[in-house]
């Protein structure tokens, strides 16, 4: 039995991975490689990264489907708060890295291993969300951060390597591509200028046919959760993908984030994300039929800081649970089908219902007849509604 100190190695496959996973063992490391797929590995990349860890040298490697477990304890409460960063972006590597983080540290666990280690450098969102989420699962073991400690650049990871006999295959392409069941993140020259545009061509779906036609969509839901599409059951994860697959076709959901990164400077990301905002378009507009005007006051604020701790790295701080609670609490009567049209670049609600629905015909028809109140019942509304108003106007 090897007397080395164990490590566990967050390994997507990547030039900065397999930097590390060649260095720690070089520094006297019994290296287990873990791969956690949230939906971005087809099953043929899934077996090229695993014959990749034992090129490497890594004494184990795991592969960990955790699609299920993104959507159970990510996804669907990104769903119940219509969280869209900007209005725009789906928050898909964020949702990934706390999933990935999380499923790392358990396989630590399971392994009693001494370390944790990642491959992010010091410059973007990643290494502060896998830092947080180790130093706050795990406090106890050692982290380690090759890239990020050595600084180094692509080329010197690729000679360092080449030098072992292990031939990294060139960058190809002009963009930075990361893709996930929540949606597509790209990188290139564009997204660093703020006022130039990613061409069609470098989203994962390409160029749109000319050819494509208005395609009828309806998606249902049962407490907040999607559960159909056009009548026809689903699990989560599969209904998902097929979302992907259909919006992916029509552009749905591609566009450019400018924001605010964890480091404190603007960034900006292209992406493709045709289930997230199909999903959140449909089930906002369920809301707005259910919910009360107060609860969809809320659950719009309480949804957006949902959505900034999960961004932010701090998906592991006590309030996300609070908030959590709170989701799920709202989405008690989230339960009916909506009715989508999809068209190019765009998705356009034509309509909703629900057992549940807060809109009655019997009762009121706005701008019509109604049998709650008369008309000297809502003149005298209608003045006691002034009131305050009157009063201030007046005090000038």
């Amino acid at each position: 039995m090897s007397n080395k100190k164990n490590v566990v190695l967050a390994f997507s496959g990547g030039l900065d991975t397999a930097f590390c996973a060649v260095y720690l063992r070089e520094q006297g490391y019994d290296v287990t490689t873990v791969t956690v797929d949230t939906g971005g590995f087809p099953p043929e990349q899934l077996e090229r990264i695993a014959a990749l860890s034992k090129q490497l040298g890594a004494v184990e490697h795991v592969t960990v489907d955790a699609r299920e477990t993104l959507f159970q304890g990510y996804l669907r409460y990104l769903i119940a708060g219509n969280v869209l960063r900007g209005q725009v972006y789906p928050l898909s590597v964020s949702a990934e890295r706390a999933c990935q983080a999380a499923e790392v540290v358990r396989v630590a666990r399971e392994k009693g291993t001494q370390a944790l280690a990642h491959g992010s450098t010091g410059a973007g969102n990643d290494q502060v969300r896998f830092d947080v989420a180790f130093r706050s699962l795990a406090p106890e073991l050692e982290l380690l951060t090759p890239i990020r400690t050595l600084s180094l650049s692509r080329q010197q990871e690729l000679s360092y390597l080449a030098e072992r006999g292990v031939h990294m295959p060139p960058k190809l392409g002009s963009y930075s591509v990361n893709e996930g069941m929540w949606g597509t993140s790209v990188g290139g020259a564009e997204t660093l200028d703020s006022w130039k545009a990613l061409p069609e061509a470098a989203f994962p779906g390409g160029e749109l046919s000319q050819d494509l036609k208005p395609r009828p969509l309806t998606v249902s839901f049962e407490k907040g959760v999607p559960v159909a599409l056009d009548g026809e059951k689903l699990g989560p994860v599969k209904l998902v993908e097929a979302l992907n697959a259909l919006g992916r076709t029509y552009g749905i959901g591609r566009g450019v984030h400018l924001g605010d990164t964890i480091l404190g400077i603007k960034g900006r990301v292209g992406f493709e994300a045709p289930a997230a905002h199909l999903l959140v378009t449909a089930h906002r507009e369920l809301e707005k039929l259910v919910l009360s005007g107060k609860q969809l006051f809320w659950k719009e604020s309480m949804g957006n800081l949902y959505g900034s701790l999960l961004h932010e790295g701090h998906f592991f701080d006590p309030l996300v649970k609070d908030l959590e609670a709170f989701l799920t609490s709202s989405q008690e009567r989230v339960t009916g089908d909506v009715r989508l049209v999809l068209h190019p670049r765009t998705q356009v609600v034509e309509g909703v219902r629900s057992p549940h629905s807060l809109m009655d015909a019997k009762v009121a028809t706005y701008g019509e007849a109604n049998v709650l109140w008369n008309g000297s019942e809502a003149a005298g509304f209608a003045k006691l509604y002034g009131v305050a108003q009157m009063l201030s106007h007046r005090a000038k």
